[in-house]
């Protein structure tokens, strides 16, 4: 059976953000999980599903292929519960709210690292094309600078839990079975603080918007990725920071068309230069070249202008592209009566055979209309 889009199974539009998705999930995971319903066997098929589905749309890199491929691009990548960093909290999030604990099991407190954030750099062609050092701001959480993460007043420091001893769990039996369930006297934590830190509110992190020089090296494309360890945001309890991913988003170009290492572009062409030839003056990315038109060139031939395209050496080692150059003949406008006359004049001094595509064409339509007739 065919799979459902996973922008359908979660119920979300396809520009959703990740906090969205992640919404989405946890609502339809709460809802369908097995042990939630133990004798439905659709509700398993709809959680197995919606985690799936999840897991691809939390992380980029499988998102961006999603969106472009479908589900053959990311067929057999390995979805399921637990996957990406991303995801992988959420699930552990979702499965300690319907089981109380961590993970099914384990302690639940301590430091843990911090999420990877994702930031979407938007620049021209010329920059994708040169390189270039931007300066970007992203709002994060940071370490808390007066308790250094611990969430505890200053001279003061966390201590364990005494319900739980630190675990973060307690045991309640329900007849023959014993079940794990996350403590209710620290949340899960196994640590309890006693005097919190009044910056943070005990949380060890504060929001902080943060100044970051990004270095894109010369040849990037839509969808690369920097990672700058370490910049995402911190850790809760000390914990070490996520990383940054900045995502490159190229923009459309006036001129210019891209795929890959190589450009291309449309060259308008006087009918006279056409039929003539003659030498046009046409842009690249790193300055003007001269263009030989041979005579009777038409519309549609293109041009390679060698190593005129995108290097790409630093990003992807496949060295440096081509510049396609496409004539467009132009039919002259707003024509005055002489010229009328002159290009009638011209018209009746011009056999079949110097116009080889118009009189091809008409062959062919005839041979097609002798065809439906027979």
């Amino acid at each position: 059976m065919a799979k459902r889009d996973y922008y359908e199974v979660l119920g979300v539009e396809r520009g959703a953000s990740e906090q969205a998705i992640k919404k989405a999930y946890r609502r339809l995971a709460m809802k369908h999980h097995p042990d939630r319903n133990p004798d439905d066997a659709s509700a398993e098929e709809k959680f197995k599903e919606a985690s799936e589905a999840a897991e691809v749309l939390m992380d980029a890199e499988k998102r961006q292929a999603y969106d472009q491929f479908g589900h053959a691009a990311v067929d057999g990548s390995g979805a399921g519960a637990g996957g990406g960093g991303g995801f992988g909290s959420i699930f552990e999030d979702v499965f300690g709210d319907i089981f109380g604990g961590a993970g099914g099991g384990g302690r639940r407190g301590g430091p843990s690292r911090g999420a990877d954030l994702r930031y979407v750099l938007n620049l021209s062609l010329e920059q994708a094309f040169k390189g270039w050092n931007p300066t970007i701001k992203v709002p994060t959480l940071v370490e808390c600078v007066e308790c250094h993460g611990s969430g505890a007043a200053k001279g003061t420091s966390a201590s364990d839990c005494i319900q739980c001893g630190g675990m973060g769990q307690v045991s309640a039996r329900q007849g023959i079975f014993s079940i794990q369930q996350a403590c209710p006297r620290c949340r899960g934590q196994g640590k309890i603080i006693r005097e919190p830190c009044v910056k943070c509110n005990g949380q060890g992190r504060t929001q902080e918007t943060k100044t970051l020089s990004v270095k894109v090296p010369p040849g990037v494309d839509t969808g690369d990725r920097i990672r700058l360890s370490a910049q995402g945001e911190a850790g809760a309890m000390g914990g070490p920071a996520g990383d940054l991913y900045v995502q490159m988003e190229v923009r459309d170009h006036d001129i210019f068309t891209r795929h890959g290492e190589h450009l291309y572009c449309d060259v308008p062409v006087s009918f006279v230069d056409a039929a003539l030839g003659g030498e046009l003056e046409v842009p690249t990315l790193d300055g003007r070249v001269n263009l030989k038109i041979p005579s009777e060139t038409q519309t549609g031939k293109q041009f390679r202008l060698r190593g005129k395209g995108v290097n790409v050496t630093q990003v992807r080692g496949g060295g440096i592209g081509d510049l396609f150059c496409r004539v467009i003949v132009e039919t002259p406008v707003n024509l005055s009566g002489k010229q009328k006359e002159l290009l009638k004049e011209f018209a009746e001094h011009t056999s079949e055979k110097q116009r080889p595509q118009q009189s091809g064409w008409f062959s062919r339509v005839k041979r097609f209309v002798d065809a439906l007739t027979d």
